[in-house]
């Protein structure tokens, strides 16, 4: 009876203590699955939207992303001259003045922010941000997810500068907006002020250092990817690559607790063209050589901001050399041809302006209006045997004969929570010239007219 009594209480004991292993392995579970929450709730913040664009354009324009990214409409195609005309007895129509309409749901997003990770005195933050646009052609296509933003941050707060001043410093690394790009209008339409304001993502290392309250002083070495520069075998990286000098960019900032933003900055790109250039040897023989070509290039910008309430103003001008790869009006050309094959280059010199107003909060008004010049060449572009120019590349987002350029974008915007409703009329006029780019300027003078597009979109967005 003891034995069996023994052996009664051993397994008793034995259960117990598996019971309270099961517990405590259960608590521990919930406990690892609680802390796994409130990291995740403490360091990852989620966001993204969905959003549909509903487009009527009156005519054919330079547009991408499914062309609902709006750029310039396009010059007049005639299908025949007038004498051609009376000939054929057929009427003489202008080929792109033709009507359009689409609706897509491209630029649907999702971005994860990385935040609140410290290392002593050392913050860490992070972000990725992708959307739906890659792999259309035109209106045409399955829409494939493309990377936008990836980048980390390091940040110091109370960095000594000297005895008696400090500073908030931050070094970012990765792919983000390029600075001359940062400052956008608040209009409806994707382009967000394009051509009118510069738009590139570039990968790139920035620091922005915030001297004392009112000051911060930016600068970013930065590198080509999807928005490269234009050349002789189309846009490409391979112009940076081979120059092995990053695009540097320097800015400051002056913020005012009264709603006053004021920042300048300037930036200088220095590309090379060809690496290699055939030579015409003393036996009439073309031999592929070796030069070394490279063209720099300087453009700067002034931006202001003030808001007071409910109201909203920007103004950003900005003058740029060359600036094809920023989606400007704008490129460069050969202006001369050495005797050992290589090139010399002249950019392109273009100004481009906009202001932007918005009032209201849960009914908001928007006007946008925006101008833009093309001075021309900085020097004479060279020509060939048979007075052809040797070499002019543009911006993909423009045409080389655009002389002058506005628009103006009315707009309003309904939010009801994460739900937004909004409707713009935008109306973009190019002046073209017809006929060949004069080599002295750069320019078409001959016969300029007036091209305008009427473009009017609707668009839903619900943010999660």
């Amino acid at each position: 009876m003891r034995l069996k009594s023994n052996i009664l209480l051993l397994v008793a004991i034995a259960s117990l203590l598996t019971f309270v292993s099961s517990a405590n392995a259960e608590e521990t579970k919930a406990g690892k699955r609680e802390r796994v929450k409130q990291h995740v709730a403490a360091h990852l913040k989620p966001y993204g939207f969905v959003r549909n664009y509903f487009i009527f354009d009156s005519r054919e324009n330079i547009a991408g992303r499914g062309d609902i990214y709006s750029y310039v409409p396009k010059d007049i195609l005639w299908n025949q001259t007038e004498v051609d005309s009376y000939s054929t007895g057929i009427k003489r129509e202008d080929l792109n003045a033709n009507p359009s309409f689409r609706f897509l749901a491209l630029t649907t997003r999702f971005g994860l922010n990385i935040v609140n990770y410290k290392v002593g005195k050392t913050e860490f933050s992070g972000n990725v941000e992708a959307d739906f646009y890659a792999g259309l052609t035109g209106s045409t296509g399955v829409a494939l997810l493309r990377l936008r933003h990836a980048y980390m941050t390091l940040a110091w707060d109370s960095l000594r500068i000297d005895s008696t001043s400090t500073a908030r410093v931050s070094l970012l690394m990765g792919q983000t907006w390029h600075p001359m790009v940062v400052d956008m209008a608040d209009v409806l339409s994707l382009n967000s002020g394009t051509p009118f304001n510069a738009d590139s993502r570039t990968p790139q290392v920035r620091m922005d250092a915030k001297l004392g309250k009112l000051f911060t002083l930016t600068g970013a070495a930065m590198w080509q990817m999807q928005y490269p520069s234009n050349g002789p075998i189309g846009p490409s990286a391979d112009y940076i690559k081979y120059s092995c000098t990053p695009e540097a960019f320097v800015g400051l900032s002056f913020q005012h607790p009264t709603g006053v933003i004021l920042r300048a900055g300037a930036n200088l790109l220095s590309i090379s063209p060809r690496h290699t250039a055939w030579r015409v040897g003393s036996n009439s023989e073309s031999v592929e050589v070796k030069v070394n070509e490279r063209i720099t290039t300087a453009s700067a910008f002034l931006f202001l901001q003030y808001s007071t309430g409910n109201l909203t103003l920007k103004a950003k001008t900005i003058f740029a050399q060359a600036g094809e790869h920023l989606a400007l009006n704008g490129g460069y050309g050969v202006m001369r041809v050495n005797a050992i094959g290589s090139w010399e280059y002249t950019p392109t010199r273009n100004l481009s302006s906009w202001i932007c107003f918005t009032y209201g909060s849960r009914l908001k008004g928007v006007f946008f209006a925006g101008y833009m010049r093309n001075f021309g060449v900085r020097e004479h572009l060279a020509v060939n045997s048979e007075e052809n120019i040797v070499g002019f590349w543009f911006s993909q987002t423009s045409q080389q004969n655009i002389n002058r350029l506005w628009r103006l974008a009315p707009a309003v915007i309904w939010t009801i929570g994460r739900f937004q409703l909004g409707a713009e009329y935008e109306v973009t006029s190019a002046q073209y010239g017809e006929g060949e780019i004069s080599a002295a300027t750069g320019l078409a003078s001959n016969r300029l007219h007036w091209v305008t597009n009427h473009r009017v979109q609707m668009i839903t967005k619900f943010n999660f």
